[in-house]
């Protein structure tokens, strides 16, 4: 059984490649990915006391764990960041830094492959952080992470009383906050009648949110429908909804981690 979060997300990847062979290759990456993060997480959290998002990293754990993850990347990864990945393991650790204390401080979208592999190593260090810091969620409810400033990077609807609300996620530091349902998270868009939704027939508990207003759209994840999904993995597996979302020229909102 999965008795922490990393593990859980884990397990949930290896059931849901079982089950859906179209996603099979993502997923397999992305446990590969988040054993890496689970290690370094633990490395962090035993050893280092968190710094604030405004500072530079100066960490030793996060420089030298960098070419191991670059090697990994570049032996499991889809052949476009394997690529990205080998040409990174030649350049000097400088370039490193640079890179690593770029992608902490900015909170746009990453919009190269070298950006999203940066933003995936340093993602347990980023909710590391964010779990000392405190957070007071009462009464926030705007379009960007209360954390990290950051754009959502999903949707998740749970239970509430006879219905579900709607919670926002941030797929860097994964803090959580709550949303109106019929809002546009990209721009506040309100016209229910410009907010379409799309769900798949095999994925009866995920959902496209678009908006015809700011073409963008965000993958929810319904708990009420199926408690046993793991938000960051059941958006990854669940593929056919970025194909419909795009073909339909609506823009993710946020991507994931692994680009997607």
């Amino acid at each position: 059984m999965a008795n922490t979060p990393w593990q859980h997300r884990i397990q949930r990847a290896e059931q849901l490649s079982a089950q859906h062979s179209f996603a099979a290759d993502i997923l397999g990456f992305y446990v590969h990915v988040a054993r890496f993060q689970q290690s370094l997480y633990e490395r962090v959290s035993a050893n280092k006391t968190p710094i604030s998002l405004s500072g530079s990293l100066d960490l030793p754990e996060l420089l030298t764990s960098f070419p191991s993850f670059l090697s990994l990347i570049e032996e499991n990864a889809p052949a476009s960041f394997a690529e990205i990945a080998h040409e990174m393991r030649g350049q000097l650790s400088s370039s490193w830094v640079e890179l690593l204390n770029q992608c902490w401080s900015n909170i746009n979208s990453p919009h190269d492959a070298a950006e999203f592999l940066a933003l995936a190593f340093l993602q347990p260090y980023g909710e590391f952080v964010r779990t000392h810091a405190q957070l007071q969620l009462a009464g926030y409810t705007h379009m960007l992470c209360p954390f990290c400033n950051r754009k959502a990077s999903l949707g998740i609807l749970r239970q509430q009383g006879d219905g579900a609300r709607r919670n926002l996620l941030c797929g860097f530091c994964l803090s959580e906050w709550e949303f109106r349902r019929i809002v546009c998270p990209g721009c506040g868009q309100e016209d229910q009648a410009k907010l379409p939704v799309y769900i798949a027939e095999q994925f009866p508990h995920m959902r496209v949110e678009a908006c015809d207003a700011c073409h963008t759209y965000i993958k929810s994840v319904d708990l009420t429908k199926n408690g046993l999904a793991n938000p960051q993995v059941d958006e990854l597996a669940a593929i056919p909804l970025d194909l419909w979302a795009q073909e339909r020229g609506y823009a993710k909102l946020r991507p994931n981690l692994l680009g997607m």
